[in-house]
């Protein structure tokens, strides 16, 4: 079987990312914004790397999600894409590197576009159970099909279905632990 949707995805992704680099670039940010946008990645790289014994209890996605509700959408997308491609300096790069990066990224840009700028102060409550959220259907929802992709040469629906229930309790230790790290 050809494995062209492979490619077709990450060159998708690569895409992506381009525009955003593009438009953060186009917007001639100041060194205290790219100096912000590093501190906060270091953070969120030390937090995972911090935590590296136990499975998938990071800090990272909360450290995103603040980031994007203090700064915003295009900065929380940084701060995720650059949290994932350094933190896997330390974890090991592989073809799921595009994917996490996407992931994370996108965690940021929602929250952006959902919390940045708003007249009323989120409670930690509402944002503690949106980190839980937010982790569990939109990374888990990337990352999951993505390790089918990577890793299987036919997709079909019981291999989709095997691929989510195997992967729920590693996107619920994840959610959980942003939860408990936003609160």
């Amino acid at each position: 079987m050809s494995r062209t949707y492979y490619l077709l995805s990450v060159l998708i992704l690569l895409a992506a990312f381009l525009l955003f680099a593009w438009k953060f670039e186009r917007k001639r940010p100041r060194t205290r914004e790219v100096v912000l946008i590093s501190v906060l990645s270091a953070l969120a790289v030390a937090g995972r790397v911090l935590f590296f014994m136990i499975p998938q209890f990071k800090p990272m996605a909360a450290l995103i999600i603040i980031t994007a509700l203090c700064c915003g959408k295009e900065t929380g997308f940084l701060v995720g894409t650059v949290s994932a491609l350094v933190s896997n300096f330390f974890f090991g790069q592989g073809p799921w590197t595009p994917w996490q990066m996407m992931a994370f990224g996108l965690i940021g840009y929602v929250t952006g576009m959902l919390f940045h700028e708003k007249e009323k102060k989120v409670s930690r409550l509402l944002l503690c159970i949106y980190g839980f959220f937010v982790v569990l259907i939109l990374y888990g929802g990337i990352m999951n099909p993505a390790s089918l992709l990577m890793y299987s040469g036919r997709i079909t629906w019981p291999s989709v279905l095997a691929v989510y229930g195997s992967g729920l309790p590693f996107d619920l230790i994840h959610a959980g632990s942003t939860a408990i790290f936003l609160w």
